[in-house]
């Protein structure tokens, strides 16, 4: 069996640079960042073993899914950062609250968790990544539980998603203190649910943040990178984007902009900090949105970084080296929310 390249020791460049300096995008940045030969052999065993299993999951019967929709809700949280995690109604909007929710000025997250649009957020995996991040941010979140396919196709998950934001503006968190973010699929409705904002008229929230987003579904290719590591990508099989497709969309035309953020219109949307892989057959989902947004007007920052997984940072007990990455988050989120209270909001 031969070892991917990953594991045979590439060299990182130790530096963050332009993702492409000769398009003059400074918005788009690659960050160097060492790969440890325990990671590596991490990321080898992923693709071996995780990515077989995550196909063979999106293209099982209905049975399998609501199956092992049932195993991942069973899974427990093993750090949750000193915070409560409870289960909770808000408004009309079920999901699970890490922290508090009541009046305050402290900075509030709204995550959209990601599965292909068939899984529910798993315990061991976004509620530890959550809480690191309200911990480390000085915050309160909310995931809601949103409907999934194949039971339930768009837009019965972003319908959820829009009721969850009113139902923080209606229960008094104040927009400004609102951090938007989501995971993989997650960070498809939460772009979709930046045009629902729009669309209403509603307060934007402080910023949004995107784990590795998929913002095209309505190609299984087309995107370069799709292509281009389908081979290395640890765990996305680039085969099951159909299938995921098929399941969520449920018929509806795959190229609208709620379902394919790549294909929006930005105008008017909080500044959005994107971060990817570049070893994820979803990387230019990132790239492309990044330059689109850009060009529509939105501050927009997108990191790529090195030879990790999709949606690296929700596995960051796996590789310690994407901590940084968290870092990162804060930082961007503080300084959006300092704008934000400060009546500024582009």
């Amino acid at each position: 069996m031969k070892m991917p390249g990953a594991l045979r020791g590439d060299k990182v460049d130790p530096g963050p640079t332009p993702m492409n300096a000769e398009n003059a995008e400074p918005f788009i940045t690659r960050r160097g960042q060492p790969v440890g030969l325990r990671s590596r052999m991490i990321l080898w065993a992923m693709r071996w073993v995780l990515r077989p299993m995550l196909l063979r999951l999106i293209e099982g019967s209905r049975k399998k899914i609501a199956r092992t929709q049932l195993r991942t809700l069973a899974q427990r949280c093993s750090d949750s950062a000193g915070l409560n995690i409870a289960y909770r109604m808000i408004g009309r909007a079920p999901g699970h609250l890490i922290g508090t929710f009541e009046p305050s000025e402290d900075p509030f997250v709204l995550w959209l968790h990601g599965g292909a649009f068939i899984l529910p957020a798993a315990p061991s995996v976004h509620f530890t990544a959550i809480a690191l991040l309200c911990r480390d941010l000085g915050a309160s979140a909310f995931l809601p539980d949103y409907r999934l396919a194949p039971a339930n196709p768009f837009p019965a998950g972003l319908d959820d998603c829009d009721r969850a934001y009113r139902a923080l503006l209606a229960g008094g968190i104040s927009p400004h203190r609102i951090v938007l973010g989501g995971d993989s699929a997650g960070g498809n409705l939460a772009l979709g649910l930046l045009q629902r904002i729009r669309k209403a008229g509603l307060p934007n929230p402080a910023c949004a943040v995107m784990l590795s987003p998929v913002t095209d579904l309505s190609r299984v290719g087309g995107l370069p990178s799709r292509t281009g590591v389908m081979k290395s990508d640890p765990i996305l099989p680039a085969e099951a984007l159909y299938r995921m497709d098929e399941l969520y969309s449920g018929g509806a035309d795959s190229s609208d902009p709620e379902l394919s953020p790549l294909f929006a219109d930005c105008t008017g949307f909080p500044p959005l900090y994107l971060i990817a892989s570049d070893n994820e057959v979803l990387l230019d989902d990132s790239v492309m949105f990044a330059r689109r947004a850009h060009a529509d007007g939105v501050s927009v920052r997108c990191d790529i970084w090195p030879k990790f997984p999709h949606a690296f940072l929700l596995f960051e007990k796996l590789f310690p080296e994407v901590g940084p990455a968290r870092a990162d988050i804060v930082e961007f989120a503080e300084t959006s929310l300092a704008a934000a209270q400060g009546g500024f909001q582009p």
